[in-house]
């Protein structure tokens, strides 16, 4: 085998040609972290429920409209506080 060059050091790939080549860059944090609505309810059961109705009041309100905005926020609020129901079910690593 031949001595290897000073040449033959690995490049260190930018955070774009890791991507582009398939592999995966981490994200970092953006926007404001999301607040639980803890009035909602407590179960993943209603939860889902109260989300299915949301969706129905979005789909049946006129596009743009205060209802539609209100809809899609009230879905918003439930899916976070689904996530955080779920992310507390997970046991800490340790």
């Amino acid at each position: 085998m031949a001595k290897q060059d000073s040449s033959d050091k690995p490049v260190k790939k930018s955070a774009a040609a890791k991507k582009s080549a398939g592999g995966h860059v981490a994200a970092k944090a953006h926007g404001r972290p999301a607040t639980v609505d803890t009035s909602l309810p407590a179960t993943r059961a209603e939860l889902l429920d109260r989300h299915a109705a949301a969706r129905r009041k979005r789909n049946a309100a006129p596009l743009g409209s205060e209802a539609h905005r209100a809809a899609i926020d009230e879905i918003g609020r439930i899916e976070i506080r689904i996530a955080a129901i779920e992310r507390d079910q997970v046991p800490p690593l340790g």
